[in-house]
């Protein structure tokens, strides 16, 4: 039960981090494009958005680090306690069942 939610989390977040590359790989082409005709503007523009995109590939590579960071503890801890991972999944279920009743 457990190993599947942990496999629903890493897929998604792995399917946030394609949508990071694409976002990133587009904005450099993107770049490279308008890269023949620019005005001073238009050159300030692209130092921003070369900027940005330098800015969004380290938070990209900050946030896979962090995330398989957790992902292995997480999985270590559940593999090492499996039935108090258990039970606290369960509380937590009929915690959250207990709340959405009240609305």
């Amino acid at each position: 039960m457990q190993s599947s939610s942990s496999e629903e989390i890493q897929i998604s977040t792995e399917k946030l981090l394609q949508d990071l590359k694409a976002v990133v790989r587009d904005g450099e082409e993107l770049l490279k494009a308008g890269a023949r005709d620019l005005s001073e503007r238009g050159a300030a523009a692209r130092e921003r958005l070369s900027s940005a995109l330098e800015v969004a590939k380290d938070t990209q590579r900050k946030l896979q680090d962090q995330i398989l960071s957790k992902a292995n503890a997480t999985d270590r801890v559940v593999r090492e306690h499996p039935y108090e991972s258990i039970g606290l999944a369960f509380g937590v279920g009929v915690l959250i069942g207990i709340l959405s009743r009240r609305r």
